[in-house]
């Protein structure tokens, strides 16, 4: 199945809430966080700033939940290893433990050391710097969601806290090094993810799926790869998903991953070996064993994202009421009880209001994916974030993840020899007409330079005209057909042109949007 097939799935649309119901949940979200930040910091001086901090931590972290969980469990969904319903409650359930379990009880108020707080000596100033990145970054996200581009909300963040720091102290208060380096993660992060999701589902298509014996190479490599995907998963969670938990090195962590490798390459080898006498010997069969570890893995990178990414909705939040109740500027900021669940249940609100688009866009709007393509993702997203961290890279696990889905559909043009085979086919077929029309023309005039013609002359030259119309026509067809095996793709190319676009823009985008916000802000405070 192409994507002219699965463009025909694009109009069949999934009952769910009303826009307006959706809107008015969100709202009432937004209006619980309210009056719980106003009745329990009463007793807190100035706290005006503090409780629309709180506003819009609600609505940055609804609007994370909406757009960045998608890439958790996207893939598993256009594989049809999970359904929406059920990816939604697997995801909400532990982007939720992530974020209470292992966010931790400290964040950084400026992510990323993207500007120096130093600079800004005035905590008021500093306040209305942070709230407006809160609000931007929020805004933006609002934006890439409602047109379907999966950005990264560390960017979306890092380019408010830019903005609002420049409207704050200038220019020079960025960090341009630390700029850099996330900007060399736009090109970085999409091509690693590519290029270990290609990796991975080419040596399953040449190991497996190529093999006259699907079966029995399934029972050879199908247990090695569950448990390169375990070490992968495992070392994952414990550097990035256990890290406000349990700090251990790469080494430790990775050794403790081995040790659950081993166990899950023995226990799938047994489940396989006892499938297997169940299975046919064909690519479906192949697939669904894969189905399982898809649904882990959509687990444990939910997991490690409310774990990781809570800090964007809360660590301006955080940084705003530590400012307020200590009058001073710290780089590291405790975090209430209140603010987690503030970030962590509207991460969750928005997953379940308007997560399904993105999710759609993801799994399914992109390029075409079966549990296989999808393992290959998945597995890309844990594997590369780990090599990237060791070589000291600076990576999106956004932009891993959506550059996984490009890479196996970008591979999949490569390998199909069906396309290629049906665009030499109808090549040949328009070659062959456009040298026949040719020669009618060819004969036609032969005859028509006959001065004397007979009445057998002009029968042959009716017939030839006949002949002409025909062929023109046959010959107009297999150029239609020559360019429309030209353009048959796996990939959607409008898809990947406005998710890139969105991806370069979003730092810029939000920076802008913070430093007019600041400025809004410094106008109505100083009149």
């Amino acid at each position: 199945m192409d994507l002219n097939t699965i463009n025909k799935f694009d109009k069949a649309k999934e009952k769910t809430l009303s826009s307006f119901a959706k809107l008015s949940l969100a709202l009432l979200f937004m209006v619980v966080v309210f009056l719980w930040s106003y009745t329990s910091n009463g007793d807190v001086p100035n706290n005006t700033f503090l409780v629309i901090g709180a506003v819009f931590g609600a609505y940055m972290a609804m609007n994370i939940g909406a757009n960045d969980v998608a890439n958790n469990v996207g893939p598993a969904v256009g594989s049809k290893a999970l359904t929406m319903f059920w990816a939604i409650v697997i995801a909400a359930i532990f982007e939720a433990l992530g974020s209470f379990i292992a966010g931790g009880e400290v964040v950084k108020t400026i992510k990323n050391g993207i500007i120096d707080p130093a600079l800004i000596p005035n905590p008021e100033i500093f306040i209305w710097a942070m709230t407006a990145a809160l609000l931007s970054a929020a805004l933006w996200l609002n934006f890439a969601t409602s047109v379907g581009a999966p950005v990264s909300t560390t960017h979306s963040i890092v380019g408010g806290v830019m903005g609002g720091g420049i409207a704050a102290a200038g220019f020079s208060i960025v960090n341009w090094d630390t700029m850099g380096e996330i900007v060399s993660s736009w090109v970085i992060s999409p091509l690693l993810g590519a290029i270990v999701a290609a990796g991975f589902l080419y040596f399953i298509k040449k190991q497996i799926i190529y093999k006259e014996d699907k079966i029995t190479a399934a029972i050879k490599f199908v247990p090695i790869l569950i448990s390169i995907m375990t070490w992968s998963f495992g070392t994952y969670i414990i550097l990035k998903g256990l890290k406000e938990v349990i700090k251990l090195d790469f080494y430790t962590a990775g050794a403790i991953a081995l040790v659950l490798a081993i166990i899950s390459f023995f226990w799938s080898k047994k489940l396989i070996l006892k499938a297997s006498l169940r299975l046919e010997n064909n690519r479906n069969s192949v697939n669904n064993l894969f189905t399982i570890p898809l649904i882990f893995s959509a687990a444990l990178l939910s997991f490690a994202h409310g774990a990781n990414d809570v800090a964007n909705a809360i660590g301006p939040l955080a940084a705003i009421n530590d400012a307020i109740l200590n009058s001073e500027i710290s780089s590291k900021a405790s975090i209430p009880f209140w603010i987690m669940a503030v970030g962590a249940f509207g991460i969750v609100v928005g997953l379940i209001l308007y997560g399904p688009k993105l999710i759609r866009t993801v799994g399914s709007e992109i390029t075409e994916l079966d549990q296989i393509r999808a393992f290959s993702i998945a597995i890309a997203a844990a594997l590369t974030v780990i090599i990237a961290s060791q070589l000291g890279l600076p990576v999106s696990s956004t932009h891993i993840a959506v550059g996984g889905v490009f890479g196996v559909g970008f591979l999949r043009e490569f390998l199909d020899a069906n396309e290629t085979r049906f665009a030499q086919e109808v090549r040949k077929k328009f070659k062959k007409d456009k040298k026949e029309l040719s020669d009618l023309y060819n004969e036609l005039v032969v005859f028509e330079a006959i001065e004397e013609k007979s009445k057998e002359d002009y029968i042959k030259i009716v017939d030839l005209y006949k002949k002409v119309d025909e062929k023109e026509n046959i010959v107009r067809i297999d150029k239609k057909n020559f360019k429309d095996a030209k353009r048959t793709k796996y990939v959607k190319r409008e898809a990947v042109s406005k998710i890139v676009a969105a991806w370069i823009i979003t730092v810029p985008a939000a920076a802008i949007l913070s430093a007019a916000i600041f400025f809004m802000i410094k106008g109505i405070m100083i009149p």
